[in-house]
């Protein structure tokens, strides 16, 4: 039961949260114009109809709020106005960005879209997610890790994603843990955050986008450049970022950590990667070629999905009685890296493969004699 006494409802009055008020007028031409944002009206929401409660995050260019939508549990994110308490025409463009590509998008582990605003706030209202972030999820269970098939189904739920992301041309540009949320019961991952989003261009594009903990190398200069300048990268630059998340729900460690932003830079640029110590042999390919420094060489998240599916299949059917021992088997790192698992996510043509039905792949995943807790649902396989 949702604790209303402190929501306020915008219909009345139409205030924001940062004391501006607006007549409760209809939205029209000119107040379009002066905020250089257009929204479909087919997106916008019934602001009598929607409630602000406390905030639940905040961040330099946004807040967002838990409120109530049509009596429904919602995310509210508001815009923040910069220095001059008004909203730049770069935060604009963001929210314009990440309005058009969440409205588009629908998948199970991507967060749902379901309406925006541009008064008294440009506002974008998302499905309630109140398990909260990855990244504080991840620090509330340190030191330890998760469990291990808990790691895996988060793993894959990320790469079905992205998969589909990039099924229909976005690259997300800033794949990193405070941008997954969870469900309440921490068992089910989904994406969010669009504001760095874009489609595919063929074209250069900016630089330095993103995250740099998490940022493939391609995206950023260990030399200085001006600020805006472009260069050419693909999506392989989400693949590279995944490697990061996985490595850190393998190892509940921050990839490296204590290092400033600018050593986090040259690190990656000069090919230094996270400790592989730790990391089970059999997912040892797997997170080399996704952090590949030649982005040719990084596999397509289909691979990825696939991957991952197989060697949660296999856990999860040696589920055993025993719910807190752990007996793995591991191949060899030679054997590993000569597996036909790491031939297929090196192989360079394998995008072709994407035309094929997936029961044609022949291939030999690893096996993983694992007895592993029953409490978790495997998820769905298909």
């Amino acid at each position: 039961m949702v604790d209303t006494n402190n929501f306020l409802n915008l219909g009345p009055s139409l205030s924001n949260p940062f004391g501006k008020f607006s007549d409760g007028s209809p939205i029209d031409d000119d107040f379009s114009a002066q905020n250089n944002v257009t929204i479909d009206k087919k997106l916008l929401i019934d602001l009598h109809q929607l409630s602000i409660g406390p905030m639940l995050s905040e961040g330099p260019y946004s807040a967002v709020y838990e409120g109530l939508y049509k009596s429904m549990p919602v995310a509210i994110k508001i815009i923040q106005p910069d220095m001059s308490a008004n909203v730049s025409p770069e935060r604009k463009e963001k929210f314009q960005r990440e309005l058009t590509l969440l409205s588009k998008v629908k998948h199970e582990n991507i967060v749902k879209f379901i309406g925006a605003s541009m008064e008294p706030a440009l506002m974008l209202v998302t499905e309630l997610m109140r398990g909260g972030t990855l990244q504080k999820y991840l620090w509330s269970t340190r030191p330890h890790c998760p469990d291990l098939k808990l790691s895996l189904s988060f793993a894959l739920g990320i790469s079905r994603a992205m998969e589909y992301l990039h099924g229909n041309g976005i690259i997300h540009r800033d794949l990193k843990p405070s941008n997954l949320l969870l469900t309440e019961d921490n068992t089910i991952v989904k994406l969010a955050d669009f504001g760095l989003a874009r489609e595919e261009a063929d074209s250069e594009m900016t630089t330095e986008a993103g995250t740099y903990r998490w940022m493939a190398p391609e995206m950023f200069s260990v030399e200085p450049i001006k600020i805006g300048v472009k260069k050419y990268y693909n999506h392989k630059v989400d693949v590279y970022s995944f490697s990061m998340i996985l490595w850190e729900l393998l190892t509940n460690s921050t990839p490296f950590k204590g290092r400033s932003n600018i050593m986090v830079a040259y690190a990656a640029a000069t090919k230094l990667r996270p400790s592989m110590d730790n990391i089970p042999t059999d997912i040892e390919p797997l997170l080399r070629s996704c952090w590949a420094d030649d982005p040719a060489e990084r596999p397509e998240f289909e691979q990825i999905s696939d991957f991952l599916a197989n060697i949660l299949r296999n856990v999860c059917a040696s589920q055993t009685s025993s719910p807190n021992i752990f007996e793995t088997e591991h191949p060899t790192g030679k054997e590993s890296a000569n597996s036909p698992v790491m031939n297929y996510l090196m192989d360079k043509d394998a995008e072709n493969s994407k035309k094929k039905n997936r029961s044609s792949y022949n291939l030999v995943y690893p096996t993983w004699n694992l007895l592993v807790p029953p409490n978790i649902q495997c998820p769905a396989f298909n």
